[in-house]
């Protein structure tokens, strides 16, 4: 896996992002691959905020895997700093390499020298594989998360 880059997300990996979001059936339902002005209007937003890390996994060439960590400062538990794992996706032929294990590992680096006291994320109910694979790199399964449409 020495050959694996993990690196800030530019404009021109919008396409392989999308194409990772978009290639699940929650992701299908929500995401327009064919249409990548909202997505580089949201990447100029993350680029702007030093509190947002949307990075890309690159192995020879190719973005293989996405995430995004949001660094989160906030008054509870004495004034911790938190991040949040967000968006992670393993591109198809890539998945079961120990990629997705990598890219976590990196958050967590990241939020460690972000000086974050704890990190969290979110998975969809549907996606017990993703549950498993959280759980076998300590996360537990702690909060019921709550969405509205607005």
């Amino acid at each position: 896996m020495a050959d694996l880059e993990i690196r800030a997300a530019v404009a021109d990996d919008i396409p392989a992002i999308v194409g990772m979001l978009a290639d699940d059936p929650l992701g299908a339902q929500r995401e327009s691959p064919d249409d990548p002005t909202p997505y580089l209007a949201a990447l100029e937003r993350l680029d702007a905020d030093p509190n947002q890390h949307l990075v890309v996994a690159v192995r020879e060439g190719h973005v293989v895997g996405t995430l995004q960590l949001s660094i989160v400062p906030g008054l509870s538990r004495r004034g911790a700093v938190r991040s949040i794992i967000e968006a992670v996706r393993i591109h198809a032929d890539a998945r079961g390499s120990g990629l997705g294990t990598q890219l976590i590992e990196w958050a967590i680096e990241e939020s460690r020298r972000q000086n974050c006291q704890l990190v969290q994320l979110t998975s969809d109910n549907s996606r017990t594989d993703a549950h498993r694979f959280y759980e076998r790199l300590g996360f537990t399964a702690s909060h019921t998360g709550f969405k509205r449409q607005l």
